[in-house]
């Protein structure tokens, strides 16, 4: 594993964000949800997310979750995804989403 500078890891723009909605990414090549994201005074941005193994889309409504904001826009399908939602993968290769212990404000920075 190659070594990753403190000024490397400052770069990742890690946010906090609540889940305002989800919905079933049809279109996707693997099964994944389509989610937008509250990130305060950063706005709204959207997310594909491969999570469909342990979480319904109704489920989401409300989650904080962690992301990435400072990727570059990528387009799955005919859906264009503006952050990365972070996970760990579980032992099934399903994804458990990272969130906070408790409510914090949306768009907070992690690091």
């Amino acid at each position: 594993m190659s070594s990753l500078s403190f000024d490397d890891f400052k770069k990742i723009d890690l946010r906090v964000g609540t889940i305002t909605r989800a919905e079933v990414n049809a279109e996707a090549r693997k099964p994944a949800y389509k989610l937008w994201i509250d990130f305060g005074e950063l706005g709204e941005r959207r997310s594909s997310a491969q999570i469909t193994r342990r979480y319904r889309p109704h489920e989401l409504i409300g989650r904080q979750v962690i992301a990435v904001v400072n990727f570059p826009p990528k387009q799955i399908a005919h859906f264009i995804s503006e952050c990365l939602v972070l996970g760990v993968m579980g032992e099934e290769d399903d994804v458990v989403l990272l969130r906070p212990d408790f409510p914090v404000k949306n768009g907070l920075r992690i690091g």
